[in-house]
């Protein structure tokens, strides 16, 4: 699906529509319109349609010819994670203090412990072994 990573930052409200469009597939507004009332959401008709309208300017979503038009994601959820997280380490001064912060959310499971776990072994089995450091002079 990934076809280039977006260029341009994201709006929330832009997001929610690449997240519904992610699972739904390709879909018309009116129903991209229902599903996101369905969900809870409050936004209006002409709103999705606008975010629909900009996210296809933006080239992160494809929209059909054919009546009513189609609307599908035309990135993959990471082209629009990988960058959002860049960011928030940046902010947050780096992962050590991101990742610590994260493991202390009370609504983690066992099972995103363990994933998190098996995540971090097998970033150190992917690691270069670390030239050793020279030994200092007495």
């Amino acid at each position: 699906m990934a076809r280039k990573k977006p260029t341009e930052r994201l709006a929330a409200g832009e997001i929610n529509i690449l997240r519904l469009l992610w699972d739904l597939g390709a879909s018309t507004l009116s129903a991209a319109h229902a599903e996101m009332v369905r969900r809870g959401e409050q936004v209006g008709y002409t709103t999705v349609q606008t975010r629909l309208e900009r996210l296809v300017a933006k080239n992160v979503v494809t929209k059909t010819s054919d009546r009513p038009a189609k609307y599908q994601a035309a990135i993959a959820p990471d082209d629009v994670s990988g960058p959002l997280l860049d960011l928030l380490l940046e902010r947050v001064s780096g992962a050590v203090p991101l990742f610590a912060q994260l493991i202390q959310d009370p609504a983690l499971t066992s099972a995103d412990l363990a994933e998190m776990k098996r995540l971090i072994a097998e970033a150190e089995r992917n690691r270069e072994p670390e030239a050793p450091k020279p030994e200092k002079k007495r």
